[in-house]
């Protein structure tokens, strides 16, 4: 009857430790997608400013390009006024002032030149991070297909443990029973443990020799001294199973 009760109580622990993985891994399936749309809330974002600011140097860029074709246009009306100027005065004033257009449109051509680097930089950086988001949504599509066929799976194990985990409760002894959640709930897994060689498995410390004298006997369910968990002498457990 003793060993019966052991078994019952190793048996439904064995239940409990399932169902313990099935409710982690039931709470950490979403934690993965979660993470995914995180990274595309992101991402989005970044494509975003990243739109903005190419929006901005583009608005740059044909502003450069307007001065610059205006500065063409002053440049080649002082040149035609310096076919017709005779006075070398207003002569030497002239070159200096298509000197400083010339110099001015050498400055903003450059500005362009760069310009259209950061440009062409920003707008690949931009591509990239289209294709990324597009492979990400790719991934989270499938992560979805997938996650609602194991929650449905992982829930599905939950109900028939706790079927099995009503079926065992009601052949354990009431007190039994009580002693086993009691301690459950106070303690973490395990909470019925083997004896070996006077040492408890679950807390690791010897036990009192008379403790240990009286867990021989298999009279009734003891509770560690230490760890207060429920405790039975692994050989003759051993012994009975073989002989079962």
């Amino acid at each position: 009857m003793y060993l019966e009760q052991i078994k019952k109580l190793v048996l439904l622990q064995d239940i409990d430790n399932k169902l313990i993985e099935c409710r982690e891994k039931l709470e950490n399936l979403p934690k993965e997608l979660d993470s995914l749309r995180s990274n595309k809330e992101t991402m989005e974002n970044k494509i975003k400013e990243l739109e903005e600011k190419l929006d901005f140097l583009k608005q740059q860029k044909e502003k450069l390009k307007f001065e610059i074709e205006e500065n063409d246009s002053k440049i080649k009306k002082v040149k035609n006024k310096l076919m017709m100027i005779s006075n070398s005065k207003e002569y030497q004033a002239m070159m200096r002032e298509l000197d400083n257009f010339e110099r001015l449109n050498r400055t903003k051509e450059e500005e362009l030149t760069n310009l259209m680097e950061d440009i062409n930089l920003h707008q690949k950086d931009f591509e990239a991070l289209l294709a990324e988001k597009e492979e990400l949504e790719s991934r989270i599509g499938e992560l979805e297909a997938k996650l609602d066929t194991e929650l449905k799976d992982v829930e599905q194990k939950i109900s028939d443990l706790e079927q099995q985990r009503e079926d065992y409760c009601q052949s354990i002894p009431a007190p039994i029973l009580s002693r086993y959640n009691f301690i459950r709930e106070r303690l973490s897994q395990p909470v019925v443990v083997a004896v070996s060689q006077g040492i408890c498995k679950g807390c690791h410390i010897s036990i009192p020799p008379q403790v240990f004298v009286d867990l021989q006997k298999g009279d009734h369910i003891l509770n560690c001294p230490n760890c207060q968990r429920l405790i039975y002498w692994e050989e003759f457990y051993s012994e009975e199973s073989k002989e079962s």
